[in-house]
């Protein structure tokens, strides 16, 4: 029997899976995106994303539609319980090393809002609300996944190749391949509210960070008129405690003193546990993890979503790879193995700062009093506090690096910009780069163009020559995701090196970075999904079929 399939089907029309589904439409994979909500989620979450995640987004071609709705954050500043500054961390508005604002706060459905509106120009991306998944079942040829629409009752499923459970921290997705969230002790009660107003709050416009363990507290604007205020509760205090402005407006007042209530409009109030969890496995056969199915991350550091968003760049261009036909299999082990170690990083640094700021009772109050005021003394602090870059990926078949020795791999090539006037992603265009000091010859130009990678000679004066000789590096080659897969002196030794990967030539071949119309219709779900099939043909697989040449880097297994 001819079923109808599809390559990739995503769990979750959150950020994450709509990133996901973005970044695969990019290389032709087709894909169906599924979330039981007929709508987006109107209430605010996520309000800040640094400059890494930035560069996702402008990725998917949404820099100019980001800017919009986002609000460049001026720093940190630590305050007393009586409102008083203990230490401030102000930096610019200005663009960092990958061309935007190292700190950008935003709100959430707004975001949600844009990502949805690129996919229409898709025409492999299918999104379809209403549709609450039941059950995966994998075979060997495939994920089996049971579908129902909640208002009408009605059952369907759908066969995939893939599946990426992006569907939050209850994910279904995470239960039905037995993975489990493994607790890394943290779980706070934190009344989170956010207000609108068209009045001058007159405030500081980075966050305000109160330092007291009795009510700790957090202030930042997240747009032209929005503010949102975070609070520890208590114990035994709840949201519906402060549902009224009569009831809100005390602990906000600091902020907005000669403001009349009136003045002031709640978007909401609810309440968050903050928690720092991570998935067990990330993966089981066909089947991945994604955002906060995979980790949750405490507030402190601001990289709960952008964590997400990092899971999706990081998969995306290794799944179109495998679905192709020409990489094995196992190269999407390297998926947990690097974002594994990295989200682990980035929730212990969330940890760490939020006991800093806010543990330690009046111990600790004395301490950031007597402490605070003199960070500005401790060389090169203010620039580690401001430093949006995060943390290398850990060693892969994709990451490349002595365990001993200084390398850049694992960590992002800046965006910097060339000298054409382009930045470094729009000339890599979702390819392999091989960025090097030394001029190739004839016979390695045409190596690098037969693995469809891209070759960028670093002139002296020009960022990215300044950035290899701080690697200690004369060469390195570039994933399609930004981050290094390896780096050395030996330029024959790297393009020797070099995966072949031309899935991004389809991309290239068409007009921009977007295309075709969203697909609102129920074609790809069936009541009646039938047998797998025995073979992906060309009615099963996904656009892209040009065979690649087996893997060429270190450790690799070529397919079979």
């Amino acid at each position: 029997m001819n079923t109808r399939a599809v390559p990739v089907v995503i769990v979750g029309a959150g950020p994450t899976g709509l990133t996901a589904a973005a970044l695969l439409a990019q290389y032709g994979v087709e894909c169906l995106v599924l979330d039981r909500r007929e709508s987006p989620y109107s209430r605010p979450r996520a309000v800040h994303l640094d400059d890494e995640v930035y560069r996702i987004l402008a990725r998917l071609g949404l820099s100019e539609q980001f800017a919009a709705i986002s609000w460049p954050c001026r720093g940190l500043r630590l305050l007393d319980r009586d409102m008083r500054v203990l230490a401030e961390f102000a930096r610019d508005a200005t663009d960092g090393k990958h061309g935007y604002p190292q700190a950008n706060m935003f709100d959430q459905p707004e975001l949600e809002a844009i990502l949805r509106a690129s996919l229409a120009g898709h025409d492999t991306v299918t999104l379809r609300g209403g549709s609450e998944v039941v059950a995966l079942t994998q075979h060997e040829g495939g994920v089996r996944v049971d579908v129902t629409d909640p208002a009408a009752g009605q059952p369907g499923a759908v066969l995939a190749q893939y599946v990426l459970g992006c569907d939050g921290a209850g994910s279904l997705v995470r239960t039905c391949i037995g993975a489990t969230m493994r607790d890394l002790n943290f779980a706070q009660r934190w009344l989170v509210a956010d207000v609108a107003t068209n009045a001058d709050i007159g405030q500081w416009e980075g966050v305000h960070q109160v330092c007291d363990p009795g009510r700790p507290g957090t202030f930042m604007r997240i747009g032209k008129t929005r503010y949102r205020w975070e609070f520890r509760l208590a114990p035994g205090e709840t949201a519906d405690d402060y549902a009224g402005l009569a009831r809100l407006h005390p602990l906000i007042s600091p902020w907005t003193p000669d403001i009349p209530a009136a003045e002031l409009e709640i978007i909401r109030v609810a309440e968050y546990t903050f928690r720092a969890q991570l998935a067990d496995r990330w993966r089981d056969r066909r089947v991945f993890l994604l955002g906060d199915a995979a980790h949750l991350t405490p507030p402190f550091t601001g990289q709960g979503m952008g964590t997400g968003l990092r899971d999706a760049m990081n998969l995306a261009w290794k799944l179109a790879g495998v679905l192709d036909g020409s990489w094995p299999d196992r190269v999407l082990d390297s998926y947990q193995a690097e974002r594994e170690p990295h989200a682990r990083a980035l929730i212990r640094l969330a940890k760490l700062i939020g006991a800093a700021m806010t543990q330690g009772g009046e111990a600790g109050n004395l301490l950031r009093r007597v402490a605070a005021p003199r960070l500005r003394l401790v060389p090169g602090l203010r620039e580690h506090v401001l430093d949006s870059q995060t943390p290398a990926l850990h060693r892969s078949d994709l990451v490349v690096r002595h365990p001993f020795r200084r390398s850049l791999a694992g960590g992002l090539c800046p965006n910097l910009v060339l000298p054409d006037r382009r930045r470094f992603d729009d000339a890599a265009a979702g390819r392999f780069a091989v960025v090097t000091l030394a001029i190739p010859a004839a016979e390695q130009r045409d190596h690098v163009r037969h693995c469809g990678a891209v070759l960028l000679e670093a002139a002296p004066g020009t960022g990215l020559h300044r950035w290899l000789r701080q690697g200690r590096a004369h060469a390195a080659i570039v994933r399609p995701d930004g981050a290094i897969l390896q780096s050395g002196r030996d330029l024959a030794a790297l393009i020797t090196a070099l995966p072949s990967f031309t899935a991004a030539a389809r991309s290239r071949a068409l007009p921009g970075t977007i295309w075709g119309l969203i697909r609102s219709d129920l074609s790809l779900i069936r009541s009646d999904p039938g047998p797998y099939p025995d073979t992906w043909t060309s009615d099963h697989r996904p656009p892209l079929r040009s065979r690649l040449l087996p893997f060429a880097w270190p450790g690799a297994v070529s397919p079979t």
